[in-house]
């Protein structure tokens, strides 16, 4: 496609609007010639700074929540790659002429993240109107006056918003613990495989109530030369995902004790689900080990699919017996079933989509990343090999969803 040559640079340097460009660590890229007149900054002042050693709070007035406000916009931009449009703040700034002098101001900003093409934030716009002298009419023109009256109620209702949007992140923040809390006493520990090796992990999303829907199980079968392993993840999130995920995790766990294997487990699964509020959905991987054949027979209901290396570093995703997600169906349908052989010293994954889903990337892309660090870790230990994969998949700026990981040695 033909057209003119544009100047991006010299686009944000004309922007009317005063615009700064932050790193995720929140130090500044790159400023516009209206935030340097705005702020009373020069470059050097600016570039290459954090942020809040430019501008911190004003150490004369106890009551102020600029950084604090800002801080945790900025940071939410950076963990979950949505934007955020901040209530009016009042953050006053040093005067850059006078030491020890601080000027009262009064700011609208938006903060908006530029996402990388595998989805992490690799800069966070930071857009800021000053509204001061809009604040400061009443006081300026004097008297009453139909605008000065608007004005006043306006920024009374913005600092209402403001205090409203702080006791709402605190109620979100003190729901998320206690899910994470619920969340860490129903997975179950896990327990010796005979003499076979393997690790788990639960990872959090990052900065986010999206947490606790995610699940692992490991069960050792009557017949001792099978194991029964799987992962699943509820839709939504908090304490009413945590939950459902404990229901469900259960009633798994008791079914692959009892059914001939991992289809008519996921089956007695999916009826139940039907009985359970806020499970439909959901979807669920389970895998038996049978570790005298040296096979695997596994089922999945709309799950991801598991990932085997063998010796060599040749990753298969076990991806011929997918079904969709429990409770899809309006009648009961008997789920496939499939069957792959391994080598002794393969090495078996299971995992939930917070592991290789990213914004704005194909699914192909994440599974891509999770088999190169599989077959470059594949001779380390389950515990190491679990640590490495979510060191390699876990992006700079954290998970944005909850991730459940199985790693066993086969």
């Amino acid at each position: 496609m033909n057209g003119p040559v544009i100047d991006f640079q010299a686009v944000f340097q004309a922007l009317p609007g005063a615009v700064a460009l932050l790193t995720p660590e929140l130090v500044y890229a790159d400023v516009n010639e209206a935030y340097l007149s705005m702020s009373g900054r020069t470059r050097d002042q600016l570039i290459g700074r954090y942020v809040f050693d430019v501008f911190p709070d004003n150490p004369g007035d106890p009551g102020a929540t600029g950084v604090r406000n800002l801080h945790a916009s900025l940071r939410s931009v950076a963990a979950t790659g949505e934007r955020d449009t901040m209530a009016l703040q009042r953050y006053d700034v040093a005067d850059s002429e006078q030491p020890g002098v601080w000027q009262e101001r009064y700011w609208s900003p938006v903060n908006v993240p530029v996402l990388a093409p595998d989805g992490t934030v690799t800069l966070i716009v930071h857009r800021v109107e000053e509204v001061t002298e809009l604040i400061k009419a009443r006081g300026n023109r004097g008297g009453g006056g139909h605008t000065q009256v608007l004005e006043a109620e306006l920024y009374t209702r913005a600092r209402e918003l403001q205090e409203l949007n702080k006791r709402l992140r605190q109620a979100h923040a003190r729901e998320r613990e206690v899910a994470l809390h619920l969340q860490q006493a129903m997975l179950p520990a896990p327990r010796p495989l005979g003499h076979h090796r393997a690790a788990v992990r639960y990872q959090p999303a990052t900065g986010a109530l999206n947490v606790c829907g995610d699940w692992y199980d490991l069960v050792d079968l009557p017949e001792r030369s099978r194991t029964a392993v799987a992962v699943g993840d509820v839709v939504g999130h908090g304490l009413r995902a945590a939950g459902v995920m404990g229901q469900l995790r259960s009633a798994l766990s008791a079914a692959s004790r009892v059914a001939g294997g991992p289809a008519e487990a996921l089956e007695v699964l999916g009826l139940y689900a039907r009985y359970v509020d806020g499970a439909e959905s959901t979807t669920a991987a389970s895998v038996y080990i049978d570790w005298t054949g040296r096979t695997l027979t596994y089922s999945s209901a709309g799950h991801p699919p598991p990932a085997v290396c063998d010796p060599h570093g040749i990753v298969t995703f076990l991806d011929q017996a997918t079904d969709p997600p429990l409770g899809a169906r309006p009648e009961h349908v008997p789920r496939p079933q499939a069957q792959a052989a391994f080598a002794d010293g393969s090495v078996l994954v299971l995992y939930t989509d917070g592991l290789i889903e990213r914004r704005r990337e194909d699914i192909g892309t994440g599974l891509q990343r999770l088999a190169d660090s599989l077959a470059r870790h594949r001779t380390a230990d389950p515990d190491r090999l679990s640590d490495a994969l979510l060191t390699d998949l876990i992006p700079p700026a954290g998970l944005t969803d909850d991730t459940a990981l199985i790693v066993v040695r086969l």
